[in-house]
């Protein structure tokens, strides 16, 4: 499965293309990225290309964009009702880590093994590698996962439940779910795994557990924001978003892991 991910100087490339990119996005009259966010964005593009290569930045990028894309469906209602996300949904470094770091330390991972700095007996079962890869898309499965249902929630939202005693809440409550918000969670989280299977990272059983693992974790983050928040100031967005998509990441490999071991 690795075996393609090996172009002729990755780094050089990664360079060159975010470079580039980022130079259209600096000068394009709609902004996704603030300036900051666009530099981290960057940082971002090059360890996921020099590591994973064309296919792991493919997933990183469907992400980006679909989940750019959700954040301003029904953005003058949300911002209307004080319920969008601040700077119209333009991402600072604080999004791109917060979405991101899970998935940056498990390519990171694969680029070490590869680079023979962790050193991995011959044939583990099951392969380190693909527990890696599957954890990276798993990561972003799960965020896409959180947006597309706080989004879609927020949005279209027909009634808004608290998810630890689902009472009625009004929409863009902390921990609020909804079942426009979930469905279109699970459409989010499915639709970025086929990406990470199509391109080879993961196997097609791969997709069920990032599913499964998304929408566990998913539930989670809403069950946290719900109950912890609220309470402790140093618990903002963007550390639950990590601890989000680590969870999401975990439970995959877990569900991995189990898997393997049960047929062997």
């Amino acid at each position: 499965m690795l075996s393609s991910i090996n172009p002729l100087n990755p780094w050089f490339v990664g360079v060159a293309l975010n470079t580039s990119l980022l130079l259209v996005a600096w000068i394009a009259p709609k902004k996704l990225l603030t300036p900051a966010g666009l530099f981290h964005a960057w940082l971002l593009g090059v360890l996921i290309w020099g590591t994973l290569g064309w296919q792991g930045y493919v997933v990183v990028m469907f992400y980006f964009l679909v989940g750019s894309f959700v954040t301003r469906v029904g953005m003058a209602q949300k911002e209307a009702e004080g319920i969008a996300e601040k700077r119209s949904g333009a991402r600072g470094p604080e999004n791109v880590w917060g979405s991101a770091l899970t998935g940056a330390l498990c390519a990171l991972g694969v680029g070490m093994i590869d680079l023979g700095v962790i050193p991995i007996p011959q044939s583990p079962v099951p392969n380190p590698q693909s527990l890696l890869l599957l954890g990276y898309v798993a990561s972003f499965s799960t965020k896409l996962s959180d947006t597309c249902a706080s989004e879609v929630g927020k949005a279209y939202g027909k009634r808004t439940f608290l998810i630890t005693n689902l009472q009625p809440v009004p929409r863009g409550t902390e921990g609020a779910v909804s079942l426009e918000g979930t469905l279109a969670g699970v459409i989010g989280s499915v639709a970025i795994a086929f990406v990470g299977w199509a391109v080879g990272l993961i196997e097609i059983l791969g997709v069920l557990w990032c599913v499964l693992a998304a929408f566990i974790a998913t539930n989670l983050e809403s069950v946290i924001g719900a109950t912890l928040q609220s309470k402790y100031a140093w618990l903002t967005n963007e550390l639950v978003n990590i601890l989000n998509t680590l969870i999401g990441a975990i439970v995959a490999i877990f569900f991995a892991w189990l898997w393997v071991i049960a047929i062997i």
